[in-house]
């Protein structure tokens, strides 16, 4: 029987181009590191491919495909994880060509396997069986393996595991079903947004890289509880929790799922639902690494795929974590919205919060208005939902001072007297 140990061990497989690419595929295959050590395996040898000439069988040509052999031969490795998307003919072609019982996936693959470690929610679990099953199924069918014996390996793990067994028409079924009950979730989710909509309460959409310190900071801001761990995307469902500002008003906070270079298109259409917390997000706070030596690079990812998502363009804070593990202090450009903090320490989050009231303020404007006793209903949400003031009841209504931001303009509008 084989160990674990060697089940969880990978030879990884990049591709470069002479020179300028050789240093970028290195960092990409350094992160591809992490993400195996993620999905609980290892890397015992990496191989790059200087490209030549692309070979559409393997992508890689014969040569490297026998080194990558040999090596997984000698280091008892029987796991192979390319840097880039694979076909399911290539796949196969790999697979026959290294010989052995090896497992070839590529990056896409390895990314659905630890989401599927990390799903918590019924949504979150559907969302990523729906994405292994249009992804990583026909990649993994008709390898002339026994399908069962994949069930616990790295990229063939998650809610989908069993059902990849099925053949293609059942598979096609399988995917209209789920994308019917997640669209009863999505709706769901439409009904909830809609309801904190109707608070009235601004929304902050916490993003950035993976691992940059998403799930700590919201901890810190609100107390929220949500796991927060030092490996790439341990949080996958989105958490909204509400934070008070020291001027009383309220705001909710919402911690997404983490970028990465190289996310598929795909996995972005399979977690629309989610990632829509940030299109409809007022403002957006972009949370980077501090000590990340690919800082740039990673908040170039960063407002690509928020770019993507259509969701660029609103007002964004710029949070730079882990200042506290710096041997200097950040040099910050001149942006008012940028600020350097140690979620795990505390330090800065002061200075965040009042970078967060600031931007709110700019959503409301302080009215008076003056309510009829025959709209009492409309008086009585007014103090509900936003901060009322000076409240004076006269013969025929009652007067009062409210902050009221762009929804309550138009809900209440008609009550206003005059605007301060």
């Amino acid at each position: 029987m084989t160990s674990d140990k060697t089940q969880n061990t990978a030879v990884i497989v990049g591709i470069a181009e002479r020179g300028s690419e050789l240093e970028e595929c290195e960092r990409s295959l350094d992160e591809l590191t992490r993400l195996l050590d993620t999905a609980g395996g290892s890397v015992c040898a990496r191989v790059i491919q200087v490209k030549e000439s692309f070979d559409p069988r393997t992508c890689i040509g014969s040569g490297k495909v026998k080194e990558v052999s040999e090596l997984c031969t000698s280091l008892s490795a029987n796991l192979v994880v390319f840097d880039f998307e694979l076909t399911p003919a290539q796949i196969r072609n790999l697979e026959g060509d290294i010989g052995g019982d090896i497992t070839v996936i590529d990056r896409s693959m390895l990314i659905l396997d630890i989401f599927a470690l990390h799903a918590v929610s019924g949504e979150g679990k559907l969302q990523v069986e729906l994405a292994q099953l249009r992804y990583s199924a026909p990649r993994l069918m008709g390898k002339g393996k026994d399908m069962s014996r994949l069930g616990g390996g790295i990229g063939t793990r998650g809610p989908g595991e069993t059902k990849l067994e099925s053949d293609r028409r059942h598979l096609k079924e399988k995917v209209v079903a789920l994308e019917r009950r997640l669209e009863e979730m999505e709706h769901n989710r439409s009904v909830m947004r809609a309801s904190r909509d109707r608070s009235g309460l601004p929304k902050i959409a916490i993003v950035g890289y993976t691992n940059a310190g998403k799930s700590t900071l919201l901890n810190a801001l609100t107390d929220a509880g949500v796991l927060s761990e030092d490996k790439l995307f341990a949080t996958l469902d989105p958490t909204t929790r509400k934070l008070e500002l020291p001027s009383g008003e309220h705001v909710l906070l919402t911690d997404t799922v983490g970028f990465i270079r190289k996310l598929p298109h795909h996995l972005v259409k399979a977690f629309k639902s989610t990632l829509d917390e940030v299109v409809f997000a007022d403002v957006l706070m972009i949370v980077s690494d501090a000590t990340d030596s690919e800082l740039s690079e990673h908040l170039k990812v960063t407002e690509e795929v928020i770019e993507e998502l259509g969701a660029s363009g609103k007002p964004t804070l710029f949070v730079y974590n882990k200042c506290d593990m710096l041997d200097e202090r950040l040099e910050l450009d001149e942006r008012d919205s940028a600020v350097a903090i140690s979620a795990r320490t505390g330090e800065g989050i002061e200075r965040l919060v009042a970078l967060i009231e600031a931007q709110i303020s700019k959503f409301r404007k302080k009215y008076k208005l003056f309510i009829p006793y025959a709209a009492q209903s409309a008086f009585s949400a007014i103090c509900n939902t936003y901060s009322a003031e000076d409240i004076e009841y006269t013969d025929a209504g009652v007067s009062l001072f409210a902050v009221l931001d762009e929804r309550g303009r138009g809900l209440y509008g008609k009550y206003i007297v005059q605007g301060i």
